[in-house]
């Protein structure tokens, strides 16, 4: 016998198929046929959901452990017949064993839904996504003062920057030289600055290292921030969204039960295109949308006359399109710019004498009550 064949019998079966060729049936051929399993009635895979908890080997014979979360009995025997239906197309396998572990998800709060294995997080009040459907709107900047502003009213906050590839929360709330700590539980401590506690990848690396990870990675590291993250009582979690409407945005509304969406854009029609696909795919995975926010709504010179460089009632016209509220509109201004950059957020500043942080104050006051209602 080769030397170590007994070690990795296993992890993988070599074959010899008709036409004289070895191959080899691994674990990792295998996940790669699940990966094309969809979970029922969504686009995302069994494997990058993590419902794929285990692979073996052994011989031409696979055995699949499967965790799901799920009251419905329709999708584990959906998942079985279409695994069964992926496997079938490697040649030389034996037999198939698929096991499941079903368990009943705990109960959701708003926009839930116990199928998906939805749940809140313990602790935590309201789930609060703010999303854009595009970059290069101030999303970060608006989650960052929203935060801020929502503290400064008494309330308990946190930020979870889910902005993997382009983490800037860090940086805003001036902690980019902090690092998380975690409990013996492998709970990570999140740092607090500001009044609010956060979590951002920003922490975790330097300033010039890049985020290089694949779909399935990226899904992992944010529901790693949402789950295992030591969060406390909080009244509100404030979700940091990349732009767009991709991997990442779909684990978060599938992982937890987001209360509401706030979409942020800018007034120009360009940027209301996108905020639209954003707002589809809230609505598609039953998510309400609080409202909108318009940044960089105007420029106020020094005389006080405004000039609205990026168009002019463009976030008022598509709330109403929508029936939802315009939650306020933030207006473009260098000391907010140089506020993030700095560390200091526009927030922080006195609302009575800071006409942008009065604006956020706003902001916070109208999410608020439209999350009240």
């Amino acid at each position: 016998m080769t030397p170590g064949c007994g070690s990795i019998r296993n992890r993988l079966s070599i074959i010899y198929d008709d036409f004289g060729i070895w191959k080899m049936i691994t674990e990792d051929l295998i996940r790669e046929k699940l990966g094309t399993v969809s979970y029922p009635g969504f686009s995302r895979d069994i494997v990058s959901f993590g419902l794929v908890k285990e692979v073996l080997v052994d011989g031409s014979d696979v055995t699949v452990k499967l965790s799901l979360a799920t009251r419905d009995p329709a999708i584990p025997r959906t998942i079985h017949e279409n695994v069964e239906n992926a496997l079938s197309a490697v040649e030389g396998l034996g037999k198939v064993s698929i096991d499941f572990d079903i368990q009943d998800p705990p109960d959701p709060v708003t926009g839930g839904d116990p199928a998906a294995g939805q749940s809140s997080i313990p602790g935590v009040k309201k789930i609060i996504a703010v999303a854009s459907g595009k970059g290069g709107v101030g999303k970060s900047t608006v989650s960052t003062n929203l935060a801020i502003a929502l503290a400064k009213t008494g309330a308990s906050v946190g930020l979870c920057d889910c902005d993997l590839y382009g983490p800037s929360i860090a940086l805003m709330l001036g902690a980019q030289n902090e690092q998380p700590m975690a409990t013996d539980q492998n709970e990570i401590v999140p740092i607090e600055a500001h009044g609010i506690k956060s979590i951002s990848m920003g922490y975790l690396l330097s300033d010039d290292s890049p985020v290089i990870v694949r779909g399935p990675l990226a899904t992992r590291y944010t529901q790693q921030f949402l789950r295992q993250c030591l969060w406390g009582e909080l009244d509100y979690l404030i979700l940091d969204l990349p732009p767009g409407t991709g991997d990442i945005q779909l684990t978060i509304v599938q992982t937890v039960a987001v209360d509401a969406a706030v979409i942020v854009t800018t007034p120009q029609e360009v940027a209301l295109i996108d905020a639209r696909k954003a707002v589809g795919m809230f609505q598609k995975v039953n998510v309400p949308i609080a409202g909108i926010v318009e940044n960089m709504a105007w420029f106020e010179c020094a005389h006080g006359e405004k000039y609205p460089i990026f168009g002019e009632g463009g976030g008022a016209k598509e709330a109403a399109r929508l029936g939802v509220p315009l939650l306020g509109q933030i207006p473009l201004d260098p000391p907010t710019r140089e506020g993030g950059d700095s560390g200091v957020p526009v927030a922080t500043k006195d609302s009575a004498e800071n006409k942008v942080s009065a604006a956020f104050a706003d902001l916070a006051g109208s999410l608020s009550g439209s999350l009240a209602k």
